[in-house]
């Protein structure tokens, strides 16, 4: 394994952080400038090269990290799990699903039950990946006595009752009439391993079907993995991947300057405007990638009152908020999750700060010295700044806000049933799976306490409604609603910012962190 001596003295190898976690429920991060499409990083990149080693620095764990792809949950884990494995179907651009190993997939009439059909693709050991490795798979995520990332994602389906049709063919039994089920195969964490893979096997030598095969692994510190000359979907044209943790923002960017990297993962806003343009590195900005909001519980005063709701859509200058919180890094979101993805409602009229009618609403309501608790923390990138740019634009409105600090290890565990205004964030998941998330009736994760029958009965219609055109109009209805009266305060959508060095050609500019084509490197190369 190589040293990096120069890296330690700046403290790269750091104590792992909470810095990472991947962002896919409301307790965690992920932050995205169009650009050109594939190919477009460093501008023009020319025709793609063979050969090198790319060294990707990502803030990561400790010794206790693993290279088990069902346990993937810091961004880093994620990376290197997408280049040693496969997914049936990821997630594109707009969080649509999209076929990987799986060529295809068929519902019956009653959307309850799914054929897959798998492409031909190997394992790094010459075995065909097949039917029995898929369901060996999603069975070894589902076990009981796990806990695995993707085993919610998993839950409709019926595991004893999906069986292998052939070497290639999966029928999948579902509990439930899913048109979204393709959402299921693209689940974070739901990679395909080889049938009667042990929980050793994967920090000694683990086998997928990815782009990279194993080279070697130091918990907490390096990972080096080699190209797959095999690799269904075309070889690499990197020869070796390494993968280097770096837990402190500083300890990356340094790296990245002293060309100790070539990648270096998650930047923040001041980093990367103090670097953007001036030569030396590029910057990446990939867009849409972390909602960014205010959860006002609905089912408590004062946010049970659907006027005070509205004011406070309308008290929000948003892009005062990107400017301040988030130094200009992103988009000004219009309180919906899902800017730019499959089935999000783009037609409504962008909201806009009208103090006037917010007055007028809270007065409506009884409300006028309303007086109300923001609960915000160091947790997350622009938090403490957006509450206190908040408070701010409230009390031009009569309104009082108290800024209440809470703690960067419970903090979202704290926020979820308690309080009634708090600093929220997501990163990217299809628009399907942040409504089942958050915000029916029995979601996990219900942090505005959205609690509607007929807005459950909704989204149940749209998942038992085959027709892709008319499952559209239902979220969109379910849309038209939140944007109404919804709890949740979506003011921005923030970048997500990586660092490369010029030699660095390929990488995606418009995919979404979480999405298929962020921090892929099967597609890259070094010039």
């Amino acid at each position: 394994m190589r040293e990096y001596p120069g890296l330690r003295r700046r403290g790269f190898l750091a104590a792992a952080s909470g810095v990472g976690a991947l962002a896919l429920v409301g307790c965690g991060g992920s932050d995205n400038d169009s650009g050109s499409g594939p190919g477009s990083g460093g501008g023009s990149d020319g025709k793609p090269r063979r050969g090198g080693r790319l060294r990707a620095a990502f803030a990561g764990g400790d010794a206790s990290e693993t290279l088990d792809p069902h346990l993937a949950n810091l961004f880093a884990d994620v990376a290197r799990a997408k280049a040693l494995f496969d997914k049936l179907a990821d997630y594109g651009d707009d969080l649509s699903a999209q076929p990987r190993l799986a060529s295809g997939w068929e519902p019956n009439a009653g959307l309850d039950r799914w054929k897959v059909t798998l492409r031909k693709a190997d394992f790094h050991d010459g075995k065909p990946v097949t039917a029995e490795d898929v369901l060996f798979s999603f069975r070894r995520i589902a076990d009981p006595e796990k806990a695995f990332r993707a085993k919610a994602s998993l839950e409709p389906i019926d595991l004893k009752a999906s069986r292998a049709v052939d070497e290639r063919t999966v029928e999948f039994v579902l509990k439930r009439p899913t048109a979204e089920f393709p959402n299921v195969l693209a689940a974070f964490g739901a990679y395909i391993v080889p049938e009667g893979t042990s929980d050793a096997d994967f920090d000694k030598k683990p086998v997928g079907s990815g782009p990279f095969r194993f080279g070697s692994f130091a918990p907490g510190r390096s990972a080096v993995f080699r190209r797959n000359d095999a690799y269904w979907d075309g070889a690499p044209h990197l020869d070796e991947l390494e993968f280097v943790v770096a837990n402190e923002e500083s300890a990356r960017v340094n790296a990245l300057l002293g060309g100790q990297v070539e990648y270096a993962h998650e930047l923040n806003p001041t980093t990367a405007r103090a670097h953007e343009g001036k030569g030396q590195i590029e910057i990446v900005r990939l867009r849409n990638s972390a909602m960014q909001a205010f959860a006002m519980k609905t089912d408590r005063p004062p946010f049970d009152d659907r006027r005070v709701r509205e004011a406070f859509f309308l008290i929000a200058d948003r892009q005062e908020l990107i400017d301040g919180a988030l130094s200009g890094a992103g988009v000004v979101g219009n309180d919906l999750f899902g800017k730019g993805y499959e089935y999000y409602a783009d037609g409504l009229p962008q909201r806009k700060q009208d103090l006037d009618r917010a007055r007028s609403l809270l007065k409506k309501a009884g409300a006028e010295k309303l007086k109300v608790t923001l609960d915000t923390s160091a947790v997350a990138a622009g938090f403490t700044e957006a509450a206190g740019i908040f408070r701010y634009q409230a009390a031009k409105a009569g309104v009082t806000v108290d800024v209440k600090m809470g703690s960067k290890d419970s903090y979202w565990a704290d926020i979820l049933d308690s309080g009634t205004l708090c600093c929220y964030r997501s990163g990217a998941m299809p628009i399907e799976s942040h409504i089942s998330q958050r915000l029916l009736t029995d979601s996990t994760t219900n942090a505005t306490k959205w609690h509607h029958k007929d807005f459950d009965a909704l989204y149940h219609q749209a998942q038992s409604t085959k027709d892709e055109k008319d499952r559209a109009a239902v979220f969109g209805r379910m849309q038209r609603r939140l944007y109404a009266e919804g709890g949740f305060l979506v003011w921005g959508f923030a970048d997500w910012i990586i660092g490369t060095a010029r030699t660095v050609k390929g990488i995606e500019r418009t995919a979404p962190a979480n999405s298929l084509d962020w921090a892929r490197f099967d597609k890259v190369w070094l010039a």
